[in-house]
Order: structure tokens, then C-alpha cells, then sequence
């Protein structure tokens, strides 16, 4: 049986908090508060839930059933999921398998967190930690001090790379400060202070060269995302909101971590490594596609050694990647809009279902002040030492279905009229050409286009269809192509019927070609052909 797709269909967080600054934020109330307000954005009930996979790392078993069973005690499997700071995203890697296998149709993945204040520690003394190798490493390479153990992990991985490539202290600090600055339009986040950079410097060191505000702080809190398949979908008519999950991977540790005394392999760079290149490949496009990143930014340091090992730059070219600003708005990406872990908070649980609902509102157009123009692939990382990474992909499932305020090119993903044009169900048959011939069609064509059809009110809509790279995609929206083809509705028919040849359309006007005027002449193998319409 083929896998199948999965879409997340509603998301929903409480605010981070302080540990402690409310009385009324047991991880009962906090579970419900994130279910409810993710039910709510799916428009189901708790009864529409077939499994339940719930995520959290300090508590009790069957806190996952405790927390649920206010919404609703149905009787459905409920799993309780503990990996350590990537226990939300195995949470929601688990309720994607449920559904991507055919097991349900709808399943709910809850992080939540109660935390202690202060720095984390370990619990159990009668038994072996799980990351005494780790501590092994650290001892071997820099030795340790007083200060807590995880800072410097993540500091001595920054040491290594400052070493390794001459990064500055300045790069992490302009990390944190940026992350702080993002955090101040988000209702969710735990700090919304916006720091100077002055600020950030000179806070107390906690374990160099990171300072208290390039840390993650502990927190309360909950988060939670609704998945469902296609069916489902549309079922129950949610293609508007549906987010489709385009890959996820999973990867542990490699006897890299342990045996070649690097403090950035100890953290997790080739865990990050190993699944972000799996998930590029098997999702069949590269990290320069990507627009928005949520990642694992428990400290500074961790957030720039990340943004090589997910291959958002060159190794050794993070500094770069900060001095030039393509990790904040006007950049290159925009990387952590939420605030991240840092400013955001950390609450272990929810961490990587809090990352899910920012990505999902900003490819909905739904992340208010903090909103990407135009974002339209989502990547998300979360890291737990000892370990696991989770990556993931995220775009539309649907964007015919979708209308937001500020795309890029500044056209509506729905037809700007409202108007259907007499060219959308030859898209729609360009789509199905694709999903069954895609491979061959991409080795065949290798090329890219931006249809710009214009109706008859003068209102344009865009479709992209992209042959460049793995099955091909056509979609209704903008996106880079490098052939841009502008046309009237009507004209474009007369061609795909073969009353209007592409030649004559072209030297009378009517079709007008921009960018790889070379890839004009392919569209032939695009279009159905009733009369072997050609350019």
C-alpha cells in the first residue's frame, strides 16, 4: 500500500510562561487550553480523534491520558512520548505514521510542559544517565567547569567552530539579538523584550562565550497540531487550512558523536546533517527552496552550526549568513519568526508542535506582524540531545483553496476576480499528467514556468509549473520559474485547441515570453493537446 498523504489541519498553543508565575497553568489546563484552540482551528470535535499521541519529558505515565481525557473519554489508544527536547516532534512524527500508514484518518499530537525554574538537571542518581558519554566528550575536548552542564555543551560546540572557521562571540550574540527582536510581535512568547545588541553582550556569561540572553529559558506550556488524511480532508471540506507535511525524518546519533571529539558532532550537527539530507532527497528539492525555518535554537551557538547542517549555508559560512542578514525579514530566510526557544521559551514537550502551528500560520497567511510575505515552504528542526532530530517540510495542501493577504507577487492564490477562468481545468489536467508522469516529464522538459492568464475583468492568476526537479509539481500561485509566460484566458485556449498557434500568438502579442525563451518552445509537452497546438 502506497504511503499517504498527510496534512495538519489545525493548530492551536498557549502562551510560554514563566515556570510558576501562574497558579492556574498545571499541565491539565494547559493540554486542554492547546487541544481546544487546535480543534477549534480544524472546526472537529474531540470525537472526530481516532489516536491521540501526547509528548512531555518531566511527569508522571499516562499524564498524555490524563490530559486528554478532559476533552473527552472515547476510549482511543492515547501513547505518552518522551524524547527528550524533540518530544513534541516525535509526538507529531508518530501521529504522521499513524496516518500516512493507513492505521486512521485523524490523530492529535499534544506536547506539554511544567518545569522547574533553573537550569535542567538530572533526576535519577541510582542509575546511568544517558548522556555520560557525552559529558565524556566535553571532558576530553574543553574539560568542565562549574557552570551547568548543557550550556556548555553548546558553548564549546561554538568554541569549536570559532576555532574551525574564525567565527566571532558578535555572530552569536547578533543570533540572539534577532531572535529577541522577532519575539516582540508574538502574542505566544515567553520575553517580548526587544534587547539591543549592546544588551545581549553584556549580559552575565553563563558558560562562554554564550551569555544568559543567547539561553533558552525553562517554561510552562502546552501546543498542538490536528493530522488528518487526504480523504479526511475532503471529507470534511478542510482543504482551505490543510498544511500538507511534504517529508519528515528522524535521525539519532552517529558513532561520530562519540569517537571523533568534535563538541559540535556531540551536539547533534550530524544528526541534523544526516535527516535534513535525507529529507531534501526523498521530498526532491534543495534548502535554497525553503522561505521560513523554525529551528532548535536552545542557544545561539546551536542555531548557527545548524544553519550548515540543514544546508541553509556552506560549512564554515554561518558567520557570513548572520553578517548579510539572510536569517531575519529581507534576507535569504527568515529563521525562527516566532522568537524561537530563546526568547519564545522552551517548554520541552510542546517545543516542536509550537514550531509546527508558527510554520502553519505563516504558509496561511495567519502570523500577523511576524508574517513572511509569500511563504510557501516551511522547514522545522528539533533537537534532543542524547538524542533525536526531527526535520520537516511543510507546504499548502491545497493552495487553490487558500487566499492570502501579501503574497510575493502580490496576486491573490485565488483568482483575484473571483471569476473561474476557461484555462483552469487545462491546469488541472497538466496537474494529473504530472502526478503519474512527473519523473519522465522533468527528464524530458527541465524547465520551469510562471503562467500569468489573464481574465476577461482584467484580473490576473498565476500557476506555476515546475519540471526542473524530482516528480514535478504545477500549482496555482506564484514561484521562481525561469520562463514567465503572460496570456489572456481566451488566447491560451485557442492555442491548447490549436486555433491559435503559438508562433502567431507570439508576433501578434498576444503571448508574451520573459526569462528562457528556449524553455518556450517545450511547452508542447506540457499542454493536452486535442489539436497539437505547438509553439
Amino acid at each position: 500500500m502506497a504511503a499517504r498523504k498527510v496534512y495538519v489541519v489545525g493548530v492551536g498553543m498557549t502562551k510560554f510562561e514563566k515556570p510558576g508565575r501562574r497558579d492556574d497553568f498545571d499541565y491539565p489546563q494547559m493540554a486542554k487550553e492547546a487541544a481546544t484552540k487546535a480543534l477549534g482551528d480544524a472546526g472537529l470535535q474531540y470525537s472526530h480523534i481516532e489516536q491521540a499521541v501526547v509528548g512531555y519529558v518531566y511527569g508522571d505515565s499516562t499524564c498524555g491520558q490524563r490530559a486528554v481525557y478532559q476533552l473527552g473519554m472515547t476510549g482511543i489508544p492515547v501513547y505518552n512520548v518522551n524524547n527528550a527536547c524533540s518530544t513534541g516532534s516525535s509526538a507529531l512524527f508518530l501521529a504522521k505514521q499513524l496516518v500516512e500508514g493507513g492505521t486512521s484518518d485523524c490523530v492529535m499530537a499534544l506536547g506539554f510542559e511544567k518545569m522547574e525554574r533553573g537550569s535542567l538537571g538530572s533526576k535519577y542518581m541510582d542509575r546511568t544517565n544517558p548522556m555520560d558519554k557525552h559529558v565524556v566528550v566535553l571532558q576530553d575536548r574543553y574539560g568542565i567547569s562549574a557552570s551547568p552542564i548543557t550550556p556548555q555543551m553548546f558553548g564549546s560546540a561554538a568554541r569549536e567552530h570559532m576555532e574551525l572557521y574564525g567565527t566571532k562571540p558578535e555572530h552569536l550574540a547578533k543570533i540572539a539579538w534577532k531572535n529577541h527582536h522577532h519575539s516582540v510581535n508574538n502574542p505566544y512568547s515567553q520575553f517580548t523584550t526587544d534587547y539591543s545588541l549592546e544588551q545581549i553582550i553584556n549580559s552575565p556569561m553563563i558558560s562562554d562565550p554564550l551569555t544568559k540572553l543567547q539561553c533558552c529559558p525553562t517554561s510552562d506550556g502546552s501546543a498542538c497540531a490536528i493530522v488528518c488524511s487526504e480523504d479526511f480532508v475532503r471529507r470534511r471540506g478542510l482543504q482551505r487550512q490543510a498544511v500538507e507535511i511534504v517529508g519528515m525524518e528522524m535521525s539519532t546519533d552517529f558513532p561520530s558523536t562519540f569517537q571523533e571529539n568534535s563538541c559540535m558532532k556531540m551536539v547533534g550537527y550530524d544528526m541534523t546533517k544526516s535527516a535534513s539530507k535525507k529529507l531534501f532527497q526523498k521530498a526532491g528539492c534543495k534548502p535554497s527552496d525553503v522561505d521560513v525555518v523554525e529551528l532548535h535554537d536552545c542557544f545561539s551557538a546551536n542555531e548557527l552550526i545548524t544553519y550548515e547542517a540543514l544546508g541553509l549555508c556552506g560549512e564554515g559560512k554561518a558567520g557570513e549568513m548572520v553578517d548579510r542578514g539572510d536569517n531575519t525579514y529581507g534576507g535569504k530566510y527568515v529563521i525562527n519568526p516566532s522568537g524561537g526557544l530563546i526568547s519564545k521559551g522552551h517548554p520541552l514537550g510542546a517545543t516542536g508542535l509550537a514550531q509546527c502551528s508558527e510554520l502553519c500560520w505563516q504558509l496561511r497567511g495567519q502570523a500577523g506582524k511576524r508574517q513572511l510575505s509569500g511563504a510557501r515552504l516551511a522547514l522545522q528542526h528539533n533537537l534532543g540531545l542524547g538524542g533525536a532530530c526531527v526535520v520537516t517540510l511543510y507546504q499548502l495542501g491545497f493552495p487553490e483553496y487558500a487566499t492570502r493577504a501579501s503574497p510575493r507577487n502580490g496576486v491573490s492564490m485565488a483568482t483575484a476576480s473571483g471569476k473561474k477562468l476557461q484555462c483552469e481545468p487545462v491546469f488541472d489536467m497538466i496537474e494529473t499528467k504530472i502526478k503519474s508522469e512527473g519523473k519522465s516529464m522533468v527528464k524530458k522538459v527541465n524547465a520551469s514556468y510562471l503562467f500569468k492568464v489573464k481574465g476577461t475583468d482584467g484580473a490576473v492568476t498565476e500557476w506555476l509549473v515546475d519540471l526542473k526537479s524530482g516528480s514535478g509539481v504545477c500549482k496555482k500561485g506564484g514561484g521562481k520559474a525561469e520562463c514567465t509566460i503572460t496570456i489572456n484566458d481566451g488566447d491560451l485556449m485557442d492555442m491548447v485547441s490549436g486555433k491559435l498557434t503559438g508562433q502567431k500568438a507570439f508576433f501578434t502579442g498576444k503571448l508574451k515570453v520573459a526569462g528562457n525563451t528556449a524553455a518556450a518552445l517545450k511547452l508542447q509537452s506540457i499542454f493536452p493537446q486535442p489539436g497539437k497546438a505547438k509553439l
